[in-house]
């Protein structure tokens, strides 16, 4: 039989924070007994597909739908942090129930994810069990990804950057404590299907940061972008394709 220093288990995953099982009772009635828990876990989701009055500005991309989702998961995370085990999401998305169509499959819900995830990093969650394909929420975790870079190498932190607008988001990621990227996250609604024949003015916005002199020579910059929040194709991250239909979902420069 493998010995325990070689396994471990993630628990309780119970589906969220306001359910009948509670999970500070369940590690109080000594759940880690036999101590082969090695994570924590928790599930979380924005909303529910079948939810009335759901919509992608209202319920996703915006902070003051993030923030408030995932501040009883904090809560559990500081009320467990004396076992001194990593307090993670083992399963999270946007919308529950296999999500919806226009909302959980657009690039909407990649800036969602993007900032979610980032929040949650910059939050102490150690991890964020994703439930997605290569739709356009995956183009969010790639961006993320290059956000985290190589977390095996080196010390990675990530430290949110207040903004003035809940339709705005920023981070700061630091390798060894130092200042190594800054992502921007422009969460404001542009449905760029209506009205083809007369579209409207795709809003912009602008952003200035303060920072040392060190790194006033140069920056590199990627994009996630598309044509607008409900597109659920032509999406591209420095420039790259991730569609299965391009190339079985394998990066394709366009």
């Amino acid at each position: 039989m493998t010995p325990p220093k070689n396994y471990g288990y993630l628990a309780p995953s119970f589906a969220g924070t306001n359910n009948h099982p509670n999970a500070i009772t369940t590690w109080r009635d000594d759940l880690d007994v036999d101590k082969d828990i090695r994570l924590i876990s928790s599930h979380n989701y924005i909303g529910g597909a079948t939810q009335p009055g759901v919509t992608l500005q209202g319920t996703m991309i915006n902070q003051s739908s993030t923030v408030p989702s995932i501040a009883p998961q904090l809560n559990e995370s500081r009320l467990l942090a004396n076992y001194s085990i990593p307090f993670i999401l083992g399963e999270t998305n946007s919308l529950y129930k296999e999500g919806a169509p226009g909302l959980s499959n657009a690039f909407g819900a990649a800036l969602w994810g993007m900032d979610f995830n980032l929040w949650c990093a910059s939050q102490g969650i150690r991890r964020t069990h994703m439930h997605m394909g290569t739709k356009p929420p995956y183009f969010g975790t790639i961006a993320v990804a290059a956000m985290m870079g190589n977390i095996t190498a080196a010390k990675v932190s990530i430290s949110n950057i207040p903004q003035s607008s809940i339709y705005d988001a920023s981070y700061a990621a630091y390798v060894n404590d130092k200042l190594a990227r800054i992502a921007v996250i422009n969460m404001r609604e542009y449905n760029y299907t209506t009205n083809r024949s007369a579209p409207s003015i795709r809003p912009s916005s602008s952003y200035s940061f303060s920072l040392p002199v060190r790194y006033a020579s140069q920056a590199i910059v990627q994009r996630l972008i598309a044509n607008g929040s409900n597109a659920i194709s032509g999406l591209t991250f420095d420039g790259y394709s991730y569609s299965y239909e391009i190339n079985n979902g394998k990066p394709v420069l366009l």
